[in-house]
């Protein structure tokens, strides 16, 4: 994890959580799935005015109630209790009751009109008979409300088929207006400023959209007792408004490295005027050349701080004003210029920027190989060796290059995207700038003869061990956002990285075997079917690392 002494926000403690439960009731149409939702008072302290599903609070109360509750053998007291007070919540909020009579038969709506909601709700159900179908309610998602929220919620979302012939009428105190509503319809009204919900409402339905009877939803919920997915998001700024994020949502990592707990302060927007501070030493410039190889520009890295002097990492393009704009960030004092690899987005700017400094710093990296093409060509001051440290120190100080210096950098060499790439780590803050070899929000190309999927797929392997030696929690690529969270998000992202490239490989072999004689390109479009056909002239270029490496296993 990062230093907290390089944190840029101090520390502080988000509100405790609150166990609560909440359950989507639904039922089918002859025009498709619908939930039964409704609004919540305008006076309520928790999102008022939002449309919602029933739910609230766990109560000591329910934890008492399991003996008037069916469950399924695999249910656990802590899921059986918070089925119990979603179905309480339903029944006091909108007069729905998940609870049957020994011979089966749901509660009637005259039982329902009968009792007292305010009452006591356990006594009510015994006096009657009644049984609490907990066991029918499955778990489909788990919500931590947001850090940055003075209210906090750890909330189930539970799943149920409404019972039949029951009317859902509002309290009128806490909730007002009941509706059956299609997942799709709600989202469009939300998005058309008529039907307000809050994020997690949003993410729940965009789930629940594509699927489209009772039946599916529960089958999908049923094949274990854990939620589909569980969120704690995070929010960020986006063009000056607040803008919220899931786990795997590409903003979701630099959040958890910037706003640890919480804090709405850090811009989300791409621009290349001026550079971002993601921690105390660690500052990101991005060029100014999006397109569709490089996503929003090529970011350029500046670690160290005023006392040490800084290494900057992939100056990118020859771009006159972003290199001004990166010394200049550096107060002039850049000590190192780090290449990842040889790329014409990554690798022209070192020699204009080594250039602007008074005391010229040496260009690191590896040279190209001569398998790289003719714009990829690089020659460094000197070239970097395997798991070699590179060291910052206190002005005045002698470098030692040992870890306990004001910021060091491994170097670790990642073959693969191209022949001379190295991925370097900030041994003091578990972080990893991964040049090319890891991106946010795409896969990188793997373009042969420099490029070689083999070599690709163990530097993956070599990275994920990193993450266990060194504690990386963050990954800083060359495009996007960073990648990561305080847990094992970042060796997650490589895992599934992997994943991926294996899963497309599966499809190569799967094309090549239905068309022996076939080209790259009738490949392409079965192995990359899922990719915009715009897309294929690039994509027929990690098609061809992942024949060559086929051939070099059958052969």
């Amino acid at each position: 994890m990062p230093r907290t002494n390089q944190l840029l926000h101090p520390a502080r403690t988000p509100a405790p959580l609150r166990a609560a439960a909440t359950v989507l009731l639904l039922r089918d149409t002859p025009d498709g799935l619908e939930v039964l939702m409704t609004r919540r008072s305008s006076k309520a302290s928790f999102v008022p005015g939002a449309f919602v599903f029933p739910g609230g609070g766990i109560d000591a109360a329910d934890g008492c109630c399991h003996a008037i509750a069916q469950r399924r053998a695999t249910q656990n007291d802590e899921a059986l209790t918070q089925a119990v007070a979603a179905i309480r919540e339903s029944f006091e909020e909108l007069g729905v009751l998940l609870a049957r009579h020994a011979d089966g038969s749901w509660a009637t709506q005259a039982e329902i009109d009968a009792m007292d909601r305010q009452g006591n709700f356990s006594a009510q159900c015994a006096a009657r008979g009644l049984t609490l179908a907990a066991s029918d309610m499955h778990v489909l998602a788990r919500w931590i409300t947001d850090r940055d929220l003075p209210k906090r919620f750890d909330v189930p979302f539970l799943v149920a088929r409404v019972p039949p012939d029951q009317a859902p009428v509002a309290d009128e105190t806490e909730q007002f207006e009941p509706v059956w509503v299609r997942p799709g319809d709600a989202l469009a009204r939300h998005q058309a400023g008529t039907f307000f919900m809050i994020f997690p409402t949003i993410r729940t339905l965009e789930r629940l959209k594509d699927l489209a009877t009772v039946d599916a939803v529960l089958q999908a919920c049923a094949v274990s007792e854990e939620p589909l997915f569980t969120s704690c998001p995070r929010a960020g700024l986006l063009a000056g408004r607040e803008a919220r994020y899931m786990e795997h949502d590409s903003p979701f990592g630099e959040l958890a490295l910037v706003c640890p707990d919480g804090q709405i302060v850090h811009p989300l927007d791409w621009q290349s005027e001026q550079p971002v501070q993601l921690l105390k030493n660690v500052l990101r410039l991005t060029a100014p050349n999006p397109g569709a190889m490089t996503g929003p520009g090529t970011n350029s890295y500046l670690v160290g701080d005023p006392h040490t002097g800084f290494i900057a990492i992939d100056p990118g393009p020859a771009d006159d004003a972003h290199l001004e704009k990166l010394w200049r960030a550096a107060g002039g004092d850049i000590r190192m210029i780090v290449c990842t690899h040889s790329h014409p987005d990554h690798s022209p700017g070192a020699k204009p920027l080594q250039a602007l400094c008074a005391a010229p710093p040496p260009i690191l990296g590896l040279p190209s190989a001569a398998s790289a093409r003719a714009h990829s060509t690089f020659t460094p001051d000197r070239v970097l060796q395997n798991k070699e440290l590179i060291a910052l120190t206190p002005k005045g100080l002698e470098a030692d290059f040992s870890y306990k210096t004001s910021h060091t950098l491994q170097v670790i060499y990642t073959p693969g995207h191209a022949a001379n790439h190295v991925c370097l780590v900030l041994l003091e803050d578990g972080l990893l700038f991964s040049g090319d070899h890891i991106l946010n929000g795409s896969t990188t190309v793997i373009d042969p003869p420099d490029g070689d999927m083999n070599d690709y797929l163990n530097s993956l392997d070599v990275l994920a061990g990193a993450c266990a030696e060194h504690a990386i929690k963050f990954i800083l690529p060359a495009h996007g956002y960073v990648i990561g969270g305080p847990e094992d998000e970042a060796l997650a992202a490589i895992t599934r990285l992997k994943t991926h490239r294996l899963q497309r490989e599966a499809k190569v072999m799967a094309a090549m075997q239905a068309q022996p004689e076939g080209t790259l390109d009738d490949w392409v479009a079965r192995v990359y079917d899922d990719v915009p056909e715009r897309m294929w002239p690039v994509a027929k270029r990690s098609l061809m690392a992942h024949v060559a490496r086929i051939a070099s296993m059958v052969g």
